[in-house]
């Protein structure tokens, strides 16, 4: 079994990381007893689970980077209002 990143860990909510830890032991039994036939079908399910966390992550990403053109964007401005003075 696969398992997603701590970043999109971080991101599930109770719901979706209970269901995460239930799916990945199920999925790591399967493997165990040899069964990979049905691991894979585990393992889309989390592939599924997470992809709310990994939209959440994306847009935490284009957050941070408005906000930084943001602040890009005023020290031009202030660098432009001090070189008039």
């Amino acid at each position: 079994m696969r398992h997603c990143s701590v970043q999109v860990r971080a991101l599930l909510t109770r719901d979706e990381l209970d269901r995460y830890n239930a799916l990945m032991e199920v999925g790591s039994f399967l493997e165990d007893q040899n069964r990979y036939d049905l691991s894979y079908t585990v393992q889309k399910e989390v592939d599924i689970l997470i992809l709310p966390a990994i939209e959440r992550l994306k847009e935490k990403g284009r957050d941070r980077d408005r906000a930084t053109a943001e602040f890009l964007e005023s020290m031009k401005q202030q660098d432009e209002q001090q070189e008039e003075d």
